[in-house]
């Protein structure tokens, strides 16, 4: 049966591919260790209980009829408050856009700013910014990074391509690599896109940045977060931010996300998904528009689940820096940010037990499925080469007593390597 260009040409998820192998091998009684997904275990981190008990109060107040399909008003003005007081960002209420979760709002700025043919610059490993592309059929220009730069793009790999270049797909903490941009890297990136913009005539389609920093609570240590209009004010003018509360309450399931940007692109993006019916359910919204008031509350909260968070990353990257040590054949970044940790497993070329080669990265990491029970996402799922020996490891769903246990169990896999 013959559909549509765009159905026959989707590209597959490995990240569903992978889930799928990791539930029949729980299915049939498998011991695994699951750190591939980029959300949380509700019986570990909860999300605020005063948000929840506001999510029922709602309910039982009978908001369940449709929202404003910009966001409704309270909740615009409670984030407009929130994110100037917490991150220094000014935006009016018709600067800002509600939805149910990142995801429509990303979608949103693509179909907003992007034609067919339209270059799009985005850094791999990211999420889903090939997918984007893809569906509004621009051209990938992708910058493949190291770990030199910490899996974050530099304005120097970004310089070739920026004079015709209509949107660059930023992400900071980044998304699956648990980074962040350094200051003056961001500043370049933002200088050059000012001066391009200054460059193109009034007819001239604008160059945009994408930023999602739906991570930027949660950073660790010394790390600060940085965007954009904050170390430059021009570029107001062509910055779309996006951000939730999925990530920084733990409330992946209560579908409650903004973008906030130029007036002119954020009521674009209202009328396409005014078609598309995304908006974040109301009560939720209701409950939101309320919590976001609870500062201390908030505060409070953070500080437990940052700490929680950052607990369970660094003791899995001590972990990996003892293999390490040992000689074996991983590596990893140190935590900043995010729920995530970058790490390295470099075992292509050698043979199992079994004396079966691990010829690619893909028999690597089901070699560390099966004799190790650990589950973690590969690069190669974000865009990168297939040959990258580098993955994901997420700690939404992770028990801090099994960290211990699992990297017991991964160098005895390794150790058995030849």
């Amino acid at each position: 049966m013959k559909l549509s260009h765009l159905s026959e040409t989707l590209i597959g998820s490995e990240i569903v591919k992978l889930g799928g192998e990791i539930r029949e091998k729980i299915r049939q009684g498998a011991r695994i260790y699951n750190f591939t997904v980029g959300d949380f275990d509700p019986s570990i981190f909860p999300i605020p209980k005063e948000l929840e008990d506001a999510i029922v109060e709602a309910y039982r107040r009978h908001f369940t009829n449709y929202p404003a399909a910009e966001g409704n008003l309270d909740l615009r003005e409670a984030i407009r408050s929130f994110i100037k007081e917490e991150e220094g960002l000014d935006y009016g209420i018709n600067e800002l856009l509600v939805a149910s979760g990142g995801r429509p709002l990303i979608y949103a700025v693509f179909r907003a700013i992007c034609d067919a043919g339209d270059k799009v610059v985005y850094a791999v490993p990211s999420w889903n910014n090939n997918h984007y592309t893809h569906f509004v059929g621009g051209q990938h220009i992708v910058i493949e990074t190291t770990a030199a730069t910490n899996f974050m793009p530099t304005a120097d790999a970004i310089r070739p391509y920026i004079q015709e270049a209509t949107l660059i797909a930023l992400c900071s903490p980044q998304n699956p690599t648990g980074t962040t941009f350094r200051k003056e890297e961001l500043e370049a990136i933002c200088d050059m896109v000012i001066e391009e913009n200054n460059r193109r005539g009034e007819n001239e389609k604008k160059l945009f940045v994408m930023y999602d920093q739906m991570y930027w609570h949660l950073t660790y240590g010394d790390i600060k977060h940085y965007d954009p209009v904050s170390l430059r004010p021009a570029m107001q003018a062509y910055t779309i931010y996006i951000d939730a509360i999925s990530k920084v309450f733990a409330a992946t399931g209560v579908r409650v996300g903004w973008a906030m940007g130029p007036a002119t692109v954020i009521s674009k993006m209202k009328a396409i998904l005014t078609h598309i019916g995304a908006w974040a359910p109301m009560a939720e919204q209701k409950a939101v528009a309320w919590y976001l008031g609870q500062r201390n509350a908030i505060h409070q909260y953070l500080s437990h689940f940052r700490g929680e968070v950052e607990e369970r990353l660094r003791r899995i990257y001590d972990g990996f820096m003892q293999l390490k040590g040992e000689g074996l054949p991983v590596d990893a970044i140190a935590p900043e940010a995010a729920i995530y940790l970058t790490i390295k497993i470099d075992g292509v070329g050698r043979s199992a037990p079994s004396g079966k080669q691990l010829a690619t990265q893909a028999d690597v990491t089901a070699y560390i499925l099966d004799a190790a029970g650990l589950a973690v996402v590969p690069f190669y799922a974000f865009g990168t080469g297939k040959t990258s020996p580098w993955y994901r490891l997420s700690v939404g769903t992770c028990k801090k007593d099994e960290i211990e246990e699992m990297i017991g169990k991964l160098r005895e896999a390794l150790a058995q390597l030849s």
